[in-house]
């Protein structure tokens, strides 16, 4: 895999022209080939550096986060397991905002489009989604295109040291109320 990822870094430095492109295509592939978004925005800094990277990712990942939406609606089987696994990640009736779920796109671990799938479920229509995906996406492509490259440096306990920070970050700014629906309330007796 190593070998792969250098002979494909090595031509799309000589694409010149094709080469952002080629980069924003990659963001759009990247879930059919298992590579985690994070390695392509570190990858963006480096053959791009930090300002247009960052502006090809931003880009890549918000096609990527639209695609998603398009399709996803097409794909049942796939809306039930992120629907599942949002069932087992998070409370029955909590949903996340918008900047909890850009704080969570900073963690390498939680999965890109299960929070796309959160965003989905917060908006009303397809230009809400739009601009909370791309608030959503802005910080991830600025962090991992920009520092990306230190952040690999880090060892693993300061990662998930880091990775805990954001979590608690994550909850402290939590939406502060509970919905409970009439019928989960008064449930009848057996």
């Amino acid at each position: 895999m190593g070998e792969t990822s250098t002979t494909v870094l090595q031509w799309l430095e000589h694409q010149e022209a094709w080469a952002p492109l080629l980069f924003i295509a990659i963001h759009l592939l990247r879930p059919f080939f298992f590579l985690p978004v994070m390695l392509v925005c570190i990858t963006g800094g480096v053959l791009f550096g930090p300002i247009a990277g960052t502006a090809y990712s931003v880009i890549g990942t918000m096609l990527s986060s639209l695609l998603f939406y398009k399709t996803i609606r097409f794909l049942p089987s796939v809306l039930k397991k992120l629907r599942g696994l949002k069932g087992k990640w998070l409370k029955r009736h909590s949903d996340l905002t918008v900047q909890q779920v850009a704080i969570l796109r900073l963690i390498p671990f939680i999965h890109f489009h299960l929070l796309s799938y959160c965003l989905l479920e917060i908006s009303a229509d397809f230009k809400e989604y739009a601009k909370s995906s791309l608030f959503a996406n802005f910080p991830l492509a600025v962090v991992y295109t920009s520092i990306g490259q230190w952040l690999t440096l880090f060892s693993v306990p300061v990662m998930l040291l880091l990775s805990s920070l954001l979590v608690l970050l994550c909850f402290m700014i939590r939406k502060k109320c509970e919905v409970v629906l009439w019928r989960d309330f008064f449930q009848p007796s057996p």
